[in-house]
C-alpha cells in the first residue's frame, strides 16, 4: 500500500474484478476525464445506473454522497467514483455540536467565536471504506463483467463537477465554467461567478467589461465545473 498527498485531491485506487489474485490497493493523486462510459461489446455492457445505485448505497451508509461515476476504457478499464461529505450529517454534525459548545464557552470568556465548516474534507479513510465495500458489491452482483478493472474512489477535486441544484447554491460566489447543449442567448459557453439556483435555473454573474447576470436552465447544462482560483 502506498500513499501520496498533494493538494486536496485524494485517490484510493484498488485492483478489482481479479478473483484469482485478490485486490492490491494503491493510492494516487490526480484526475482524468472519462471518455467512455459503456463497453462497445453488447455481451460486456456496463450499466452505470446500477453501479451508481450500488455506490450510493455504500455512500449513504458512511454518511457520504456520490458526486459522479465515470467509466473509462483504454489500455485498461477504470471505474471512477467521486465522493463528498453530506453537509450537517454524521461527522459534520458532531463537529458542529462541538463547535457550538466551544463557541458558548468562548463567549463567556470573551474569546473569539469558533467557525465551523459545514462541508468537511474527504479523508483517506473515507475513500478506503467506500472502495472496499463497493468492490465487494460489484463482484457479488457481477455489475462489471469481463476482464479485470481498476476501481478509483476520490474526492471531487478543486475543479469539481456541479450536478445538482444544491451544488450551485453551495458554491454561490465561486468562479465556474458552464457549457450548454443548446445556445442560451446565442452562447453555449459561460464563465463567471455562481449566483445561486432558483426556479429550475442556475444564475451566473458573467465576467467582462459590462457585468451581467444570466439564467441557465438546469436541463440545458451539458457540463459545469468550478474553476480553480489562486
Amino acid at each position: 500500500m502506498h500513499l501520496q498527498c498533494s493538494g486536496n485531491i485524494l485517490w484510493l485506487r484498488s485492483e478489482a474484478g481479479r478473483k484469482e489474485s485478490g485486490r492490491e490497493p494503491t493510492f494516487l493523486l490526480g484526475r482524468l476525464e472519462c471518455t467512455a462510459d459503456r463497453l462497445r461489446s453488447r455481451s460486456l455492457c456496463v450499466d452505470l445506473e446500477k453501479i451508481r445505485a450500488a455506490a450510493e448505497r455504500v455512500a449513504r451508509s458512511e454518511g457520504l454522497e456520490i458526486v459522479d461515476v465515470e467509466w473509462k476504457i483504454g489500455k485498461q478499464r477504470f471505474l471512477r467514483v467521486y465522493i463528498d461529505k453530506v453537509a450537517g450529517g454524521g461527522e459534520a454534525g458532531n463537529e458542529a455540536k462541538l463547535g457550538a459548545i466551544i463557541s458558548d464557552t468562548a463567549g463567556q470568556l470573551g474569546a473569539a467565536e469558533v467557525v465551523h465548516d459545514p462541508y468537511p474534507k474527504i479523508s483517506h479513510a473515507d475513500c478506503q471504506r467506500v472502495s472496499q465495500q463497493l468492490s465487494v458489491i460489484l463482484d457479488v452482483e457481477e455489475l462489471i463483467p469481463g476482464p479485470g478493472y481498476t476501481l478509483e474512489v476520490s474526492s471531487p477535486g478543486m475543479d469539481r463537477a456541479l450536478k445538482k441544484p444544491a451544488d450551485f447554491e453551495r458554491f454561490r460566489g465561486r468562479l465556474a465554467k458552464i457549457s450548454t447543449s443548446e445556445p442560451v442567448g446565442e452562447a453555449k459557453f459561460f464563465e463567471g461567478r455562481l449566483a445561486g439556483f432558483a426556479d429550475g435555473k442556475v444564475r451566473m454573474e458573467l465576467k467582462g467589461k459590462e457585468a451581467r447576470t444570466v439564467e441557465l436552465p438546469l436541463e440545458a447544462i451539458r457540463k459545469a465545473n468550478l474553476v480553480v482560483e489562486f
